[in-house]
C-alpha cells in the first residue's frame, strides 16, 4: 500500500477566502474604518510631512449618485490614497454645491403641484425649503460616496450654503466691487424664458432644434455705389422674431456680390418678378433655389468693400421702424450659408452687440424677461403682445407674427424650415433666447483679468495636456463674465447701487456689515434686512437701492478656494490639484480660475487633470430612455464597490469610458486574478519568520530576477503616481501578476515550497521573495481594491488599529534592479516558451499527463543555450530532466514563433515517480527504507 505523504507536504494556508463575498465584506471594512477613526488617524500619522491637496470640486445636492459620480469620486480617491502611501499628507476634505436653479426648480414644482404660488411665499421661507432639501440630499449622497470606498473628512464637509461659506462668497464679488471689476451692463444674453433667468455658457447645451427660417429684403436707401440704386439687400435669418430689433446689415469685405433681377418664380414664391436683389455671387444659385426664383438675371457683380456706407430701410419702415440700417463689415461673416449678408440685432447676439457698440448704433429692448415683446416695439408689443417661447418653452406666435406682417409687406423673397442645433437650458432642457437684459457683469479687461487668466494657464500643469489648449482658447476668447441670476435661492449680489446715478456704494464698513449679517444668519440675512440695517448713519436709505439679483452659482463654486483652501489649516492655498470631468473647462476651472486670478493675481490650482464621460458598452451616451444606465448602486449590490474602483483605474479615463455588464464582468475576472495572488502570497506565507529570511546575496537567480522586476514595477508605480497615469500602473501590476508570477515564478516555485525542507535555502529563498511581493503587492494595490487590500493586509497582520492605507509605499532596494539579469530571463523565458509548448502538444496527444513525467531535448543556438547552462533548466521547465544541446534540431521537432531559433523534442523521464514530489528520477527506489522517495524529500521528511 502507498504511504500517504500528504501530511508531509507544506500546503498553503490561509484564512484569506478565494471567493470575495465583497458586497457582505465591504461594509464590515467601512464600519471598522469608522471604529478606528482612519481618516483621524491618517491625519494624525502624515503630521508634518508635505502636504497634497486635491480639493474637491462640489457635486450638486440633488438627488442619488449616477455612475458619473462614482468615477469622479473613486478616481479622486485612488490620487489621496496613493499620494498618502507616497509620504504625503493628502487631506480630502469633500463639498457640495447647494445653491441654483435645480433646488428651486424642485421647490417650485412642489408649490405648482399644492397651487401655490412661489411669489406668494416669503422668501425667507421659500430659501429654508431650499437649504432643506440640499440638507437632505447631502446626507444621502454623503453615504453613497463612502460606500464607494472614499476616505475623507466626511464629519466636516464643506458646502457652499454654509453661513461661513456664503458670508465669504459676498467677500469675494465685494473684491470685484472695490477694484472696480465688477459693473451693471446691458447686454445680450442667454436667457431662459421657462427659468426667467440668464445663463452661463456651461449651462448651455446645444440639442436639434426646428428653426422658421426667412429671406427677407431691405431696400437700399443709399447707395454706396450706383450699382445699388433701387435694389434690395437680402438677409437669412433662423430667428424671423429678432427682426424687430434689427439697426444693421454685416458683409464680408472681401467677398463678391451681385445684383439679380428675378425674371421668373415658381407658383408659391414670395419673390416677385422684376425684383432686384443683391447676395452673395457664391450663393446666388442656393438662394435663388431655396426662394422658388426659376430664372435671374445678374445685372452687376461688386466687392462687399464697395457696398460698406450704404444704408438700407427696414422693411416695416412706415410702420414704425423709422431708422436707417447702415451696411458693417462683420469679421464673423462667412458663405457657408445663407446670402452673405447677416442681419444684425444687437439686443439679440453677441457679434451682433459687438459690432453694433463698436459703431455707435443702440441696443433696443425688444423683448421681456417672460419672451414677450415689450409694449413699446410697434406692431408687436401693445396691448397684445406676440410671444417667442412660452412658459413651457414651445413656440409662442411671435415668428409666425412676424413673417406674416413681413409678406404683407411684401419683404420676404422666401421662407423656409430649418433642422440644426440650438442652445438650450441644461436643467429645463427648454430652447433659449438671446435677449438684451440689465445684468451684472465681472469684466474682463479691468485689472487685466483676461491677461492675468491666460498666464495662470501657462503656469498651470495640466493633465491631458490638451486641457491646456482647450481653457487657454476659452478665455482668450470669452465676453465679460455675466455673474447675475434673476432667481431666489442663492447668494446676493449683496452691493448698494445709487437710485439717480447707478453708481455703486464703495465703503469697507459698509461691506463689513454686510459680511458679519452673513456670518450670523447666512445670506437671508440680505432679503431680510432693511437697507439701514447696512448703511447706517453715514448714508440716506432713500438714496440707495439694495441689488436682489443673486450670483451666478458658478460663482459660489470658483469661490470654493477662498473658504475652503484658505481658511482651514488642515489644508492650503493654492490646491494641488484640481480634477473633474472634461465640461469643467468652461464649469468650474473655469470660473474658479477666474475669481482666483481677479482676486488673487493666480490660480488656486497648480495642476488640473480631467477625466472623460461615461458611456455604455456600445459607446453611447446613458440615458433612461435607452434604458442603458449602469448604476453605482447595483453594481456595489451585486458585485462590490472594488469591481467599480478596478473599472476606474483599468480604464483610459482622459477619454470617455464604456461601462455595461459585460465590462463589469470582465473586471470581476481581473479581480479574481489579483485576489487569487493575494490568497496565494497569503497561503505559502503562513508561518513565516525573520529567522528564515534569506540575505539577496544568497539567492538563487529565478529569485533575484523576481526581486528586479518587482524593483522595475516599483518604478512604474512611483512615475504613475506622480503623473496619474493610473491605466499605466494597473495594466503593469495586473501583467505582472498573472504572467510573472502566476503563469511562471509561481508555478516554477510551487514544487520548492511544497516539498523542501523548512531550512533549504532554496524555500527561504522562495518565501523571502513571497514576503516582498506581498508586501508591495498590497500596499500598491491599496488605492486601487481598497477593501480587498485591507482585508489581505489584516488576513496576515491582524490588528485592532493598523490598516494598510496606514503604510507608505515600500522603497525598494537599488541592488535589486539588474538590467542585465531582466535581459538574460528574457532569453531564458523565450526558450522555455518553446518547451512549454512542446509539452502541452504531448499532453494534448495524451503521450503524457504531467510535466513532470517528460524529458525534453532542446536544441538552440549557442547564444540561447548560454543563458541556460548555468540553470537548472529542467525545474525551471518544470520537468523531471531536460537535455540542451546546440544545433537546429530534426525537421520533426517542435518550433514555435514566439521563440524562433528554438527545437524541443519529447521523450518520458527515465526512472520512477516520487509519491512525494511526483517528479520521475532514477534514483527513485534506490535509497533504503525509503524506496518510494527521491533523496530530496527522504531529506525532507526525515
Amino acid at each position: 500500500m502507498t504511504k500517504d505523504y500528504r501530511p508531509t507536504v507544506f500546503l498553503p494556508t490561509t484564512d484569506f477566502p478565494m471567493k470575495a463575498g465583497l458586497p457582505a465584506k465591504e461594509p464590515e471594512i467601512l464600519a471598522r474604518w469608522e471604529k478606528i477613526g482612519l481618516y483621524e488617524k491618517l491625519r494624525a500619522d502624515s503630521k508634518g510631512r508635505e502636504k497634497f491637496i486635491l480639493h474637491d470640486g462640489p457635486p450638486y445636492a440633488n438627488g442619488h449618485l449616477h455612475i458619473g459620480h462614482a468615477l469622479n469620486k473613486i478616481l479622486k480617491d485612488v490620487i489621496n490614497r496613493s499620494r498618502q502611501m507616497m509620504g504625503f499628507d493628502a487631506n480630502y476634505v469633500p463639498g457640495w454645491d447647494c445653491h441654483g436653479l435645480p433646488i428651486e426648480w424642485k421647490i417650485e414644482e412642489k408649490y405648482r403641484a399644492a397651487g401655490k404660488n412661489k411669489d406668494d411665499v416669503p422668501i425667507d421661507e421659500f430659501r429654508k425649503e431650499c437649504r432643506d432639501f440640499a440638507e437632505h440630499w447631502i446626507g444621502i449622497q454623503r453615504e453613497e460616496f463612502k460606500r464607494l470606498g472614499v476616505v475623507g473628512d466626511w464629519k466636516n464637509p464643506y458646502t457652499t450654503m454654509s453661513f461661513a461659506a456664503e458670508a465669504q462668497i459676498v467677500r469675494e464679488i465685494q473684491k470685484f466691487l472695490m477694484n472696480g471689476g465688477l459693473f451693471k451692463g446691458s447686454k445680450p444674453v442667454m436667457w431662459s424664458v421657462v427659468e426667467r433667468t440668464a445663463l452661463a455658457e456651461a449651462e448651455v447645451e446645444y440639442h436639434e432644434h426646428t428653426s422658421s427660417t426667412v429671406f427677407t429684403k431691405f431696400p437700399v436707401v443709399k447707395a454706396a455705389d450706383k450699382a445699388l440704386d433701387g435694389a434690395s439687400i437680402v438677409i437669412w435669418t433662423t430667428t424671423p422674431w429678432t427682426l424687430p430689433g434689427n439697426r444693421a446689415i454685416a458683409l464680408s469685405k472681401d467677398a463678391d456680390y451681385v445684383r439679380l433681377r428675378v425674371d421668373a418664380v415658381g407658383e408659391k414664391s414670395l419673390a416677385k418678378v422684376g425684383d432686384e436683389v443683391v447676395v452673395a455671387r457664391d450663393l446666388a444659385e442656393t438662394v435663388a433655389k431655396a426662394c422658388a426664383i426659376d430664372s435671374h438675371t445678374v445685372l452687376a457683380t461688386l466687392k462687399g468693400a464697395a457696398i460698406l456706407g450704404t444704408v438700407c430701410a427696414h422693411p416695416l419702415r412706415g410702420q414704425g421702424y423709422e431708422f436707417d440700417v447702415p451696411v458693417l463689415h462683420g469679421d464673423f461673416v462667412t458663405l457657408d450659408a445663407g446670402t452673405g449678408f447677416v442681419h444684425i440685432a444687437p439686443g439679440h447676439g453677441a457679434d451682433d452687440y459687438n459690432l453694433g457698440t463698436a459703431n455707435g448704433i443702440e441696443v433696443p429692448h425688444t423683448v421681456d424677461a417672460d419672451g414677450t415683446y415689450f409694449h413699446h416695439v410697434p406692431i408687436f408689443g401693445g396691448e397684445h403682445p406676440a410671444r417667442v417661447l412660452d412658459d413651457a418653452g414651445k413656440d409662442g406666435d411671435a415668428n409666425g407674427r412676424v413673417i406674416a406682417t413681413m409678406i404683407e409687406a411684401g419683404a420676404l423673397l422666401g421662407k423656409g424650415r430649418l433642422r440644426h442645433q440650438y442652445p438650450h437650458s441644461w436643467r429645463s432642457k427648454a430652447p433659449l433666447i438671446f435677449r438684451n437684459t440689465p445684468q451684472w457683469f465681472i469684466s474682463m479687461t479691468t485689472n487685466d483679468l483676461r491677461k492675468k487668466a491666460l498666464a495662470a494657464i501657462d503656469a498651470t500643469a495640466f493633465y491631458p495636456a490638451g486641457g491646456r489648449n482647450r481653457l487657454y482658447a476659452m478665455i482668450e476668447q470669452r465676453p465679460d463674465w455675466v455673474i447675475s441670476r434673476q432667481r431666489a435661492w442663492g447668494v446676493p449680489i449683496a452691493v448698494f447701487e445709487n437710485r439717480e446715478t447707478g453708481e455703486l456704494l464703495r465703503d469697507p464698513e459698509v461691506n463689513e456689515r454686510i459680511v458679519e449679517a452673513c456670518l450670523k444668519g447666512g445670506a437671508d440675512a440680505w432679503f431680510t434686512a432693511k437697507p439701514a440695517d447696512f448703511l447706517g448713519n453715514q448714508y440716506n436709505p432713500s438714496d440707495w437701492k439694495m441689488v436682489t439679483d443673486i450670483l451666478d452659482v458658478w460663482f459660489d463654486s470658483g469661490s470654493t478656494h477662498s473658504f475652503v483652501l484658505e481658511q482651514r489649516p488642515d489644508l492650503q492655498w493654492p490646491a494641488s490639484l484640481y480634477l473633474e470631468g472634461s465640461d469643467q473647462h468652461r464649469g468650474w476651472f473655469h470660473s474658479s480660475l477666474l475669481e482666483s486670478c481677479g482676486t488673487r493675481g493666480r490660480a488656486p490650482y497648480d495642476a488640473v487633470l480631467t477625466h472623460g464621460f461615461t458611456l455604455d458598452e456600445k459607446g453611447r451616451k446613458m440615458s433612461k430612455s435607452l434604458g442603458n444606465t449602469v448604476e453605482p448602486q447595483d453594481v456595489i449590490k451585486q458585485s462590490g464597490a472594488d469591481i467599480l474602483r478596478l473599472w476606474v483605474v483599468s480604464s483610459d479615463y482622459s477619454d470617455d469610458l464604456s461601462v455595461g455588464k459585460g465590462i463589469i464582468q470582465a473586471q470581476s475576472d481581473a479581480y479574481r486574478r489579483l485576489r487569487n495572488t493575494l490568497r496565494y502570497l497569503l497561503g505559502n506565507l503562513s508561518g513565516f519568520a525573520e529567522s528564515e529570511r534569506l540575505p539577496f546575496e544568497e539567492m538563487p537567480e529565478l529569485e533575484r530576477w523576481v526581486l528586479h522586476r518587482l524593483a522595475e514595477l516599483g518604478r512604474i508605480v512611483r512615475e504613475s503616481c506622480a503623473d496619474y497615469d493610473f491605466h499605466r500602473m494597473y495594466v503593469a501590476i495586473y501583467n505582472f501578476c498573472a504572467v510573472d508570477l502566476s503563469s511562471f515564478y509561481f508555478d516554477i516555485r510551487k514544487d520548492a515550497l511544497y516539498c523542501d525542507a523548512p531550512d533549504s535555502n532554496r524555500r527561504r529563498a522562495a518565501r523571502t521573495v513571497l514576503d516582498a511581493l506581498f508586501d508591495c503587492l498590497v500596499k500598491w494595490l491599496a488605492p486601487f481594491i481598497s477593501f480587498t487590500a485591507e482585508e489581505a493586509w489584516l488576513t496576515r497582520f491582524p490588528s485592532a488599529e493598523g490598516s494598510v492605507h496606514r503604510e507608505v509605499f515600500p522603497t525598494l532596494p537599488e541592488q535589486w534592479l539588474n538590467p542585465a539579469l531582466g535581459e538574460k530571463w528574457e532569453k531564458v523565458r523565450r526558450v522555455r516558451r518553446a518547451v512549454t509548448g512542446a509539452l502541452e502538444l504531448e499532453r494534448a496527444e495524451k503521450r503524457i499527463g504531467a510535466s513532470l513525467q517528460a524529458h525534453p531535448v532542446v536544441y538552440a543556438s549557442a547564444e540561447d543555450l548560454e543563458a541556460v547552462l548555468d540553470l537548472d533548466f529542467a525545474e525551471i521547465c518544470i520537468t523531471s530532466g531536460i537535455t540542451l544541446r546546440e544545433g537546429e534540431g530534426p525537421a520533426e521537432a517542435f518550433r514555435s514563433e514566439d521563440a524562433r531559433g528554438v527545437a524541443v523534442t519529447s521523450q518520458l523521464a527515465e526512472g520512477h515517480k516520487c509519491e512525494r514530489c511526483w517528479q520521475v528520477l532514477p534514483e527513485v527506489g534506490e535509497i533504503a527504507g525509503h524506496e518510494d522517495l527521491c533523496r530530496r524529500c527522504t531529506t525532507a521528511v526525515g
